[in-house]
């Protein structure tokens, strides 16, 4: 018996996140179904289980109790820069529509007192900014990488 997939990671990528790439929990979601190798030699793939875009996305709402929303960071990056291919780009003029469009989709595919992480490196844009965009405020949240720059935050979608 298959198991009901209960996690949506809208932004997948290559997954870097993950303990278990493969969790039988998750719908794995991205825009690119790629594979690169990187400017070190490493290879990095992305595939999706399904392949659509986190401002539209094609589930019902309250379709998840888990939601891990970590969109792009940069905005007109070249898509054959080491960064670009990692983690993807933003668009440089509608980048902020998007991230507000994403969030609000992720929220939307939540079942009711359901959680979003939602992971933001503030390398250019600080997540003062990204709050005022997305018009929320976090449960809770946590600093990390060398230099503090990506943060972790958690959001409830609390019943109206």
């Amino acid at each position: 018996m298959e198991m009901k997939k209960l996690i949506l990671d809208a932004c997948c990528g290559a997954r870097m996140m993950w303990f278990d790439k493969q969790n039988p929990l998750a719908v794995f979601m991205d825009c690119r179904d790629t594979e690169y190798t990187l400017c070190d030699g490493r290879k990095l793939e992305v595939h999706p289980d399904i392949m659509a875009d986190f401002r539209q996305i094609p589930f019902p709402d309250g379709s998840f109790r888990l939601v891990v929303f970590d969109p792009p960071h940069l905005d007109n990056a070249n898509p054959e820069a080491y960064m670009a291919q990692k983690y993807g780009t933003l668009q440089r003029v509608q980048w902020k529509d998007d991230l507000k469009a994403g969030f609000d989709e992720c929220m939307r595919v939540l079942e009711p007192f359901g959680v979003l992480i939602f992971k933001w490196n503030e390398t250019r844009v600080t997540v003062k900014r990204i709050l005022e965009i997305i018009s929320a405020k976090p449960l809770f949240g946590h600093k990390s990488g060398k230099a503090s720059k990506t943060h972790w935050m958690c959001f409830m979608k609390l019943p109206k």
